[in-house]
């Protein structure tokens, strides 16, 4: 009986150990993932503030003159 219970409880602090290694193994994803979102987030920024930076000063600059194109003959 000493054997059966000894063996019961082995069993039970392993899945008990697993259990808790999978939950630290997801939180350290869910924490890896979130701070992945933040720095695509904050990388869309800089790049649509860039864009539209970009896009001002091209509107705001002079546009050539369109070339006339050349008769032949």
């Amino acid at each position: 009986m000493t054997h059966d219970d000894s063996s019961a409880r082995d069993r039970a602090e392993t899945r008990q150990a697993q259990a808790q290694m999978r939950a630290a193994q997801g939180a350290e994803a869910m924490a890896e993932y979130r701070a992945l979102a933040v720095a695509e987030d904050a990388k869309t920024v800089r790049l649509r503030a860039l864009r539209l930076a970009r896009d001002a000063a091209e509107a705001a600059a002079p546009k050539p003159a369109a070339a006339k194109p050349r008769r032949r003959g």
